[in-house]
């Protein structure tokens, strides 16, 4: 059984990647070939945001978003600890200063209702993460971010394709910053992001900075990084988008059928997924107890699982010191818990049952 499933993905539309793959082959065009326009055109529609920027990771999405907004060293963007590294990690290395928020105990996403009270002059920006493959409650965050002057960026590495009141992520703020990670919703076969806003000026500078800040050939205007996606990777992007909504229906009902199979499973906690918003669950993650035993019984069992995340950002040695490791309580106690299983559109109910058999019967064993 495969974690996530890029082998039988691959095997679906092994004559469209193929071909998308040679065509870039045969023209040669490695770098801003034409794919890379195409993909844009395609992402920006199926978002409906009116500019997309593909870039080299989701990191460089991230870094990017920052240095757009030509924000001054030591203000302050507020976000959650309870994500990947990357998310705090662009604000450091854009000179920036993480203020960590907590997140809901049920959605895991970070608790709106908190971040007013840690906004201070030196705010300049609210960074949530769409966790798991769900939005963060962005109209709050909005309405938030409007009083105060600031921008927002979401950081919807987990979640291309989910929708928000009828909104797809990535088109909710002021920018909205993917990953194609193979392991992503929507993957590529190595690294590669894409940066979505509807603000002109935002978008020209996100372009220039990711081709080391020119404007045209060897007219540095700003400051830049090496942050292009490469054709290869928009071609593979190309490729998979033509499935892409029939993967999304079935992680929807893949999702679906774990919450009913899991539902009565003792010692276990699922991720609430609110009624204004859907999950394409980057991640199938739930809260248990107990949960090295359940990891070890499912590993004897031939179940892959993973921990989204053991260690919030505010535990982690490289952020330590730019904040206090007692904050964020919420996230603590979920990095102890949280337990992620497979997820893939080509998941068999076969698959899905073994590993809802599996892990019902560790808990049960270890006390649950």
């Amino acid at each position: 059984m495969q974690f996530t499933d890029l082998k039988a993905q691959y095997a679906a539309l092994k004559p469209s990647i193929d071909a998308r793959i040679q065509r870039v082959l045969d023209h040669g065009q490695y770098i801003m070939g034409p794919e890379v326009q195409e993909l844009e055109a395609k992402l920006s529609a199926f978002t409906g945001s009116r500019h997309c920027i593909t870039v080299a990771s989701g990191t460089e999405a991230l870094l990017i978003a920052l240095m757009a907004l030509d924000l001054k060293r030591g203000d302050e963007v507020i976000t959650t600890p309870f994500t990947f590294a990357a998310t705090a990690e662009t604000i450091l290395l854009a000179g920036l200063e993480p203020v960590f928020v907590d997140v809901e105990p049920d959605t895991c996403n970070i608790d709106a209702k908190l971040i007013e009270a840690e906004i201070t002059p030196r705010t300049r920006a609210i960074m949530p993460v769409s966790l798991y493959g769900q939005v963060a409650d962005m109209d709050e965050i909005n309405a938030i971010a409007a009083k105060h002057g600031l921008a927002v960026i979401e950081d919807a590495a987990q979640s291309f394709g989910a929708l928000y009141q009828g909104r797809r992520s990535c088109a909710l703020s002021t920018f909205g910053a993917t990953s194609f990670f193979p392991s992503k919703p929507l993957g590529c076969y190595g690294d590669g992001g894409a940066l979505f806003t509807d603000d002109d000026c935002l978008a020209q500078a996100a372009r220039e900075i990711r081709v080391h800040g020119q404007s045209a050939r060897y007219t540095h205007t700003r400051l830049g990084v090496g942050g292009r996606m490469d054709t290869l990777q928009c071609a593979v992007v190309l490729a998979k988008l033509e499935r892409f909504e029939w993967e999304l229906r079935r992680r929807a009902e893949i999702g679906a059928r774990y919450q009913r199979l899991l539902a009565d499973v003792p010692g276990l906690t699922q991720v609430t997924v609110r009624p204004d918003r859907n999950s394409v669950y980057a991640q199938l993650t739930v809260m248990v107890e107990h949960r090295a035993a359940g990891q070890a019984a499912l590993t004897a069992a031939g179940v892959p699982t993973a921990v989204h995340y053991p260690k919030p950002l505010n535990l982690q040695p490289a952020y330590a010191a730019h904040c206090c490791p007692e904050c964020c309580e919420v996230s603590r106690g979920l990095a102890e818990r949280v337990l992620s299983l497979p997820m893939s559109a080509d998941l068999t109910a076969s698959d899905q049952d073994t590993v809802v058999a599996a892990l019902r019967s560790a808990i049960v064993q270890a006390g649950g």
